[in-house]
C-alpha cells in the first residue's frame, strides 16, 4: 500500500472551518484515489444514506462514498483496492473520556491485577513484582475494586500488606483511581503519620485506635503519597505514546479525549507527534489543581500550555476540573440526597464538592471567555447542578461561546436538571462502562440506596435534546479500553460477560445507530474533530474501521464481542488482524 502523506500542510483550525460537502469536490478533482475498499456493507453514519458498499481515499480522505460500481469507476493504476468481502466498515471510534496514556504506562511499568483479584491474587501479584524489582525503591500498581475493604475486613491493611512487599514501598490504586491502599515503607517515605490531619477534600482511613493511618487513602489525602511517587523518564512516557497508540487503534480507536493531562504528558505527545505522527486524533484536557482550593486557576499558564503543546494531531484547547470525587463506598461524590446511613458516616452524609460556587463560576466564565472546551468531573447529582450553575452564569456573562462543556460521569442527574443539559450547550459525559451490573455498581448502590440504580440516564437526556458523549476512562474501572462492551450495554444494559443478572434501568436503553453515534460522531465532536472525522463522508479524514461481524446483523448481546481487523488513520493502515497483518507493514 502506498505509504500516504500525514503531514499535510493543514492546521487543525482551518479544518474544523472546512466543511465535508466544500471539501469533497476540490479533492476529487486532483487525480485517481489512493485506496478504494470495496464489497462491503460500509456504515456512514448518516441517517439520511447510512449504507454504502464502497469508499475511496485520496490524500488522507474520503472523496466519494457510495455505490460499488460508481466508486470503482475513480480507480486509477495506481489506487490500491481492498476487498471487504461483504464485511462491515464504519468511521472509526473516539474515546471521548479516558486516561489512556496513564493505562499505557501502567501496562509498561507497573504492577498489575485484575479488579476481581482477592487477597490471595494480590498477595501474589506483589510478591512476584517485589522479586522482579528488586533494585527500585516503589511499587506502584493496581487495582482493587471498591467494595475490596467492604467485602475483605482487615484489622489494618497496612500491616497486611507489609507482609508481602518486602522493604519496599508499595501504593495500589483502586478500580476509580481516586483512592490509594499505601504500605507501612509508602507512609513513612511520605511522612504520614498519625499526627497527619485529613485535609479538606480527602481523609486517612484509620486504624482501631482513631488515629493511626491504616493505609487506605481516600481523595485529596492521596494527592501527598502521588506527589512523592518517582516520575517517569520522558523516554519512558514516549513508549507509552507509542503503547497507548497501538492498544487504541487494536480496538478501532481513531480519536481520544485525554481526560486529564499533565505537562510531561503533554511533552511526550507533542514530541512523538513530531517525530513518528501520532496514530490517533488527540485531544488533550490540560490538568489544573486536585480538590479543594483557595485560588483562581492560572488562565495565562493554561492558554501557555494550550500554545506550547498543539501540534498536528494533538489538539490542547481544554481542561479539565474536578469538582467531586465518586459515589463508591468512599461516599466522597457529592449529592443532593443523603447516602445511606451508616455508622462512619452518619444519616445525613452528602459527599463532598471540592469547590465554592463563586471560584467554580469565575474559573468557568474565565475558561470559557478564552474559547477552552472545559471537562468538569460530576459524579454526584450535587456537583451536576453546581456545574450546571456555573455554566449557566458563563453563558449569562459570555453568551454562547459556540464550544460545549462536558459534564464527566454525570450518571446521576436530578429529573429537573435534564432540560438544562440541551438549553445550555452542555454534553453528558457518560463515563466509564459501568450502565450494567458490575462490581462497581454493587458498591454504588450499597452507598447511595436503592435509588441508585437509576443511573445513567441516556434515553432521557437524548429525549431531552442532549448531545451525549463517552469514553472508557480506562484505566479506572475497565480492564481495557475495548469500546465494543460500552456500546453493547448502552442498548442492553446487561453484563456483557454475564457475571452479573439483571439489568440496570432497562427504561433508559438506546439503539444501535444511537450507541454508535454516540461513540463516533458525537464524542468525535467532543475532541474537537466533528468536522474532521466520526463519519463516512466526501470531505472527512480517512479513519476507517473494518470489523469481523455486521454489528447490525447479531444479536446486541454479542456486540461487545467485536473484534477490529483493519484500522486506518488518515487513509494509512495503522492496525491490521489476519488477511490485512501486511497492510500494516506495507506503510511502515
Amino acid at each position: 500500500m502506498t505509504t500516504l502523506n500525514r503531514n499535510r500542510i493543514l492546521s487543525g483550525l482551518a479544518i474544523a472551518a472546512l466543511t465535508l460537502s466544500a471539501a469533497a469536490p476540490a479533492l476529487a478533482g486532483k487525480g485517481a484515489p489512493d485506496l478504494i475498499l470495496t464489497n462491503g456493507k460500509v456504515y456512514t453514519g448518516d441517517d439520511a444514506s447510512p449504507w454504502a458498499e464502497a469508499v475511496a481515499v485520496k490524500g488522507g480522505r474520503i472523496v466519494e462514498v457510495g455505490a460499488a460500481d460508481k466508486v470503482m469507476a475513480l480507480k486509477g493504476k495506481k489506487t490500491d483496492v481492498i476487498d471487504l468481502e461483504g464485511r462491515m466498515a464504519m468511521a472509526g471510534i473516539s474515546d471521548a473520556h479516558s486516561h489512556p496514556l496513564d493505562g499505557a504506562m501502567k501496562k509498561l511499568f507497573q504492577c498489575n491485577f485484575p479488579f476481581s483479584s482477592g487477597p490471595d491474587e494480590i498477595a501474589a501479584a506483589i510478591s512476584a513484582c517485589v522479586a522482579r524489582w528488586g533494585d527500585g525503591e516503589w511499587i506502584v500498581g493496581g487495582q482493587w475494586d471498591s467494595n475490596f475493604f467492604v467485602n475483605n475486613k482487615f484489622d489494618s491493611p497496612r500491616q497486611w500488606l507489609d507482609k508481602v512487599s518486602g522493604d519496599k514501598a508499595v501504593v495500589l490504586i483502586d478500580d476509580s483511581g481516586h483512592n490509594v491502599w499505601a504500605n507501612s515503607r509508602a507512609l513513612e517515605l511520605t511522612g504520614i503519620t498519625a499526627e497527619t490531619p485529613d485535609p479538606e477534600g480527602g481523609r486517612y482511613r484509620r486504624e482501631a485506635d482513631g488515629v493511626t493511618p491504616n493505609g487506605v487513602i481516600e481523595e485529596a489525602a492521596a494527592k501527598a503519597i502521588r506527589l512523592r511517587l518517582p516520575e517517569a523518564s520522558l523516554e519512558d512516557t514516549i513508549a507509552g505514546v507509542h503503547e497507548m497508540g497501538r492498544m487504541l487503534n487494536s480496538f478501532g480507536i481513531t480519536g481520544v479525549k485525554i481526560a486529564r493531562a499533565p505537562e510531561d504528558h503533554l511533552a511526550a505527545l507533542k514530541a512523538v507527534d513530531k517525530k513518528d505522527g501520532l496514530t490517533l486524533h488527540v485531544t488533550a484536557s490540560l490538568e489544573t489543581p486536585y480538590g479543594p482550593r483557595a485560588e483562581l486557576l492560572d488562565i495565562a499558564d493554561l492558554k501557555r500550555r494550550r500554545a506550547e503543546y498543539a501540534s498536528q494531531n494533538l489538539n490542547t484547547n481544554a481542561v479539565k476540573i474536578f469538582l467531586d470525587g465518586v459515589p463508591t463506598a468512599s461516599r466522597t461524590a457529592c449529592m443532593l440526597d443523603p447516602y445511606v446511613p451508616d455508622e462512619k458516616f452518619g444519616a445525613d452524609y452528602h459527599g463532598e464538592i471540592h469547590l465554592k460556587p463563586e471560584m467554580l463560576a469565575t474559573d468557568v466564565t474565565a475558561l470559557d471567555k478564552e474559547g477552552f472546551v472545559i471537562k468538569i468531573h460530576t459524579a454526584g447529582d450535587g456537583s451536576v447542578r453546581a456545574a450546571l450553575d456555573a455554566i449557566e452564569k458563563a453563558r449569562k456573562a459570555n453568551g454562547d461561546s459556540g464550544e460545549r462543556p462536558e459534564l464527566a460521569h454525570a450518571g446521576y442527574v436530578a429529573e429537573s436538571d435534564i432540560p438544562r443539559f440541551a438549553a445550555l450547550n452542555v454534553s453528558p459525559d457518560f463515563s466509564p462502562y459501568i450502565w450494567s451490573p458490575s462490581p462497581i455498581i454493587d458498591s454504588v448502590v450499597e452507598a447511595v440506596g436503592p435509588r441508585g440504580e437509576h443511573y445513567w440516564p441516556t434515553r432521557d437526556l437524548i429525549d431531552a435534546g442532549a448531545v451525549i458523549i463517552a469514553g472508557s476512562d480506562w484505566p479506572s474501572a475497565v480492564e481495557t479500553p475495548n469500546p465494543w462492551p460500552g456500546i453493547e450495554t448502552l442498548v442492553t444494559r446487561r453484563s456483557v460477560d454475564g457475571s452479573h443478572d439483571g439489568v440496570l434501568w432497562p427504561e433508559e436503553a438506546v439503539s444501535l445507530a444511537e450507541a454508535i453515534r454516540i461513540f463516533t460522531h458525537n464524542s468525535a465532536g467532543a475532541l474537537g474533530f466533528d468536522n474532521v472525522t466520526g463519519v463516512l463522508a466526501p470531505g472527512a479524514d480517512a479513519d476507517i474501521i473494518v470489523l469481523d461481524r455486521n454489528i447490525f446483523d447479531v444479536p446486541a448481546g454479542d456486540v461487545g464481542e467485536t473484534n477490529v481487523l483493519l484500522t486506518l488513520f488518515e487513509g494509512e493502515p495503522v492496525y491490521a488482524s489476519g488477511a490485512y497483518s501486511s497492510l500494516v507493514s506495507a506503510a511502515k
